[in-house]
């Protein structure tokens, strides 16, 4: 529990325990251990804070990811081992090639009549690790000349990282282009890049979102202690005058916000709640898409349906890392509250999930996959596969704090009663 002060703005000790990417070490890095890499982003915030009053967690976190010079998702590579988190995809072939997503994406896309062509977008595409094994899949299975890959990517360096995955030629579009990078597989299938998935061309489409939405930027609110009409306060960060030039801590504003206003719901049971209203803007984006031109959608992601509260925290060196502490440094990240993406879409589209990780990849034959795997390798092979399942699976590791959930057209109800969504449902 929270202390708050009822009418001043109290420093807000935050929650530290959640994880992502993988089992981490609890312990956070020590600040003394840290180099000061983003001092000049330190900076940028300082001056904005004296010269609006504290800021959003919201305006902090899209400075400190995505920040043109200094951001952290700008200019290194983040995933992996020698980044700050490791996501499924990278873990190898169980995830991805021949099996799970790909496969997911594939059967489904048949099940509708495999329309064509057919459009596979991914938002945040990291390394590029996925597209490329589910490109894989539509090769084996004949379908490489019916789809086109569109990846939403706003890191120069992640982009340079996809590009050399995937393409064998590249072209810079002309001006009036929505595109800013575009290029050609092995294969012949055309690879477009965009800032935005606002400016992929409307057609059928496969969205794909695999930890994208637990980095977009979150608003933090809490109750005060007696609720009334204008019981809920924001929680902002300001200057931290007693610990120094560029130390940050949190406060509670001192009135309700416009967003306070709009985002908490009426009948909310949680006495702090975080929402993420730019997840909820490109979900709404999406239903229409789904609405009017077809098409479906699956993602991943660390989250809960409505239950938790402070899950706000920083990753950096596989380690947790207070967000506050020299910004730029290190990932940030919160739970997606998969209730609010429901509230988001479901009169407009069909949602199914959220499902545990663990859940979907055994109801989409993981561990028939894994067999077929291990008698086709080596020992470290064996180990690596090995590895990197009970990663995935195992309740204490991914399996259960990882989610996924997916998106169809309100007019396939009744289709998507005879064929079931797969991974969704137990066969």
């Amino acid at each position: 529990m929270m202390a708050w002060a009822a009418d001043t703005c109290n420093v807000v000790p935050m929650d530290l325990t959640n994880r992502r990417g993988r089992v981490f070490n609890a312990a956070c890095v020590p600040p003394s251990k840290i180099k000061r890499e983003s001092v000049s982003l330190a900076g940028q915030l300082r001056a904005k804070i004296k010269a609006v009053g504290p800021i959003t967690v919201a305006e902090y976190m899209k400075e400190v990811l995505t920040n043109p010079v200094a951001g952290y998702y700008m200019h290194r590579d983040v995933i992996g081992e020698t980044g700050d988190f490791i996501t499924s995809p990278e873990l190898g072939q169980l995830f991805g090639e021949a099996s799970m997503v790909a496969i997911w994406c594939f059967s489904e896309w048949q099940k509708m009549g495999s329309p064509i062509p057919l459009q596979l977008v991914e938002m945040g595409p990291g390394r590029g690790s996925l597209a490329v094994d589910i490109l894989r899949v539509f090769e084996r299975f004949g379908a490489a000349n019916e789809v086109s890959l569109h990846l939403v990517e706003l890191s120069p360096h992640l982009r340079q990282v996809q590009s050399e995955a995937l393409l064998v030629t590249i072209t810079r579009p002309q001006q009036t282009e929505l595109y800013y990078q575009s290029g050609t597989t092995a294969t012949d299938i055309p690879v477009f890049w965009y800032n935005s998935v606002q400016d992929v061309p409307r057609q059928f489409s496969c969205f794909l979102a695999h930890e994208f939405f637990d980095a977009l930027p979150i608003h933090k609110f809490q109750a005060r202690a007696s609720l009334t009409e204008d019981g809920w306060r924001e929680v902002l960060i300001d200057i931290d005058p007693a610990a120094g030039r560029d130390k940050f801590r949190y406060v509670m504003s001192q009135t309700p916000t416009p967003a306070s206003k709009l985002l908490i719901k009426a009948d909310e049971k949680r006495d702090h709640v975080e929402v993420c209203p730019e997840g909820g803007v490109i979900l709404e984006h999406l239903a229409v898409r789904l609405e009017e031109d077809g098409g479906l959608a699956l993602f991943a992601d660390y989250g809960h349906d409505g239950t938790k509260t402070d899950t706000f925290r920083g990753f950096r060196n596989h380690q947790l890392h207070d967000p506050l502490v020299d910004p730029g440094s290190a990932d940030l990240t919160a739970d997606v509250d998969f209730s609010y993406f429901r509230a988001c879409v479901e009169d407009k589209l069909l949602m199914f999930g959220p499902v545990t990780q663990r859940d979907f990849l055994k109801r989409m034959g993981i561990d028939v996959r894994l067999q077929i795997l291990l008698q086709n390798c080596d020992e470290k092979q064996k180990q690596n596969l090995l590895f990197g399942y009970h990663m995935m699976v195992d309740e204490d590791k991914m399996g259960e704090r990882f989610k996924l959930f997916s998106l169809f057209p309100s007019v396939l109800k009744e289709h998507l009663v005879r064929f079931p969504v797969s991974g969704f449902v137990d066969s």
